[in-house]
């Protein structure tokens, strides 16, 4: 798949009714093996003193993980999470929480993607998470593809 085809699968996914969306969940950059997410802050994603929920931040280094490794797998394939791992590094409480994503292995049943998750705060970019997933490589479903 080219770029924009990779673009287009992991916005219709993200896209698609459920927690991502729900959660406001915008796609910035794809490229093959490469996926960047962004949230902005609301009220209903923070925890109790105000920065940004510890299961937001693991849900979007979720999420991101599975579009890297999926766009560097051959067309009708994706990957879907089989571990997570989070180390939360700093308080999230940037105006945005953004999740830069990159495929370290694309197998034909493993995959592995490292996500590096960010707030800017003072107009200063700042690491708030790391996340490593391992993801398990299956068969697009039918109404993934064409979005129904």
């Amino acid at each position: 798949m080219d770029t924009a085809e990779l673009r287009a699968l992991v916005e219709n996914i993200t896209a698609r009714p459920g927690h991502m969306s729900a959660m406001g969940t915008r796609v910035i950059a794809v490229e093959p093996g490469h996926v960047h997410l962004a949230v902005d802050r609301r009220p209903d994603l923070l925890q109790f003193s105000g920065h940004f929920h510890g299961g937001v931040i693991a849900a979007l280094a979720d999420h991101a993980a599975g579009g890297a490794v999926t766009t560097a797998l051959p067309a009708g394939r994706i990957a879907v999470t089989i571990d997570l791992h989070v180390n939360f590094l700093a308080p999230a409480n940037g105006a945005v929480l953004n999740a830069k994503a990159r495929a370290v292995q694309a197998g034909s049943t493993i995959g592995v993607a490292q996500v590096d998750l960010t707030t800017s705060v003072d107009g200063t970019e700042q690491m708030c998470a790391v996340a490593l997933a391992t993801l398990r490589v299956v068969e697009i479903k039918s109404a993934v593809k064409s979005g129904s």
